[in-house]
């Protein structure tokens, strides 16, 4: 609708609906698990590291910027010897991510100032919120305008920082953080700020928001896989809120995403649990240079190589190769090569986050 103006924050109507509460209580359950779940992996970089990765790759896939985990992996470890500018992309993602994760938690806030940082990470420009008019969201099949966000700088200013204090301040609404959640990513991506990277940072800001009202700990919640399964109902229901005022339906997609992506990462991380504690028993019976440090590196990411054995364990390069070279002759690792370069792959690991729902 061209003459539709964005109101500010709070919605004028109830929001907590039966239909929604029901839903409410199912994904907050589930989340709560997923908290205490997430606290059976020693080592919660393990964690972060690899669901911050695979939500990169799930995120920008929203935006068609598409790769593998294996350009992905090779770009963390190889960097000088990739030129896939979608890995790259990915990877701005991964350090946008935690960047915005370490801004929350220093500060105890969500503010514009780290949204503005988030996506500069992202788009590696300082562009900031945007100036000019003329931006317009089209339909990728047909090029007709589906949606004209608003266009003056003045009113983009007004209304972020009216989300600003909708997201830090609770007495502006007291509704279930779970469906505040879902309204701020709603007018968001409604504002549209940027030029660019506006989808990336609006789902940035969904994981930083939980972690604000310690829903979760530490960034483990990601919903850009579900968004990719049902797209087409991401973006309907985006615009009905708009035409019809259609928040019900809105609520309860976000919700049933939030249930059933906790879900997919408790069965995740049991199966990384499992596959930890089957390492650590290989590692102790068979090697004498086992180490929690060892059992670590090999965790934190399913792609290693010498430099890291050597900054982990605190070992010469001679010493970091030989480990690696009997970790590979046992079957724990697989030897693979790029450039002049080795590197030794965790499988099992790998094969988890390729083939897991999440």
């Amino acid at each position: 609708m061209s003459n539709f103006i964005l109101p500010l924050l709070p919605p004028n109507i109830e929001l907590e609906t039966t239909t929604v509460l029901k839903k409410c209580l199912q994904a907050n359950r589930s989340l709560a698990e997923l908290k205490g779940i997430s606290h059976t992996i020693p080592n919660q970089n393990i964690l972060i590291n690899m669901l911050t990765i695979q939500e990169a790759k799930d995120s920008s896939a929203v935006e068609n910027i598409i790769t593998t985990h294996d350009e992905l992996f090779k770009e963390e470890l190889f960097s000088e010897f990739m030129s896939n500018a979608s890995a790259k992309e990915v990877h701005n993602y991964t350090i946008a991510l935690k960047k915005g994760n370490q801004l929350v938690s220093e500060t105890g806030l969500l503010t514009n100032n780290s949204i503005l940082e988030i996506q500069a990470e992202l788009e590696k420009n300082k562009a900031g919120f945007r100036k000019l008019p003329g931006t317009e969201l089209k339909n990728e099949r047909t090029g007709a305008t589906i949606y004209t966000p608003p266009q003056y700088h003045e009113d983009i200013i007004s209304l972020m920082n009216n989300l600003e204090k909708y997201i830090n301040d609770d007495s502006l609404s007291t509704i279930d953080p779970l469906i505040k959640m879902a309204v701020i990513h709603y007018q968001f991506e409604s504002i549209h700020p940027f030029y660019d990277g506006n989808g990336r940072t609006g789902r940035i800001v969904n994981i930083l928001y939980l972690v604000h009202k310690k829903l979760l700990d530490i960034p483990v919640l990601y919903l850009s896989r579900y968004i990719i399964q049902n797209k087409t109902e991401y973006y309907r229901l985006l615009q009905e809120v708009r035409d019809d005022n259609n928040w019900e339906e809105w609520l309860f997609y976000m919700l049933d995403g939030i249930e059933k992506t906790a879900i997919d990462i408790i069965s995740l991380i049991a199966q990384i649990r499992t596959l930890m504690t089957d390492y650590k028993r290989r590692l102790r019976d068979q090697f004498k240079f086992y180490s929690h440090d060892l059992l670590n590196n090999l965790f934190c990411h399913p792609y290693t190589k010498i430099e890291f054995i050597e900054r982990d364990l605190r070992v010469t390069r001679k010493t970091a190769a030989k480990y690696l070279e009997e970790l590979s002759a046992a079957g724990l690792l697989r030897k693979e090569k790029i450039g002049v370069s080795h590197f030794f792959v965790n499988e099992p690991l790998f094969d988890i986050f390729t083939q897991s729902k999440q």
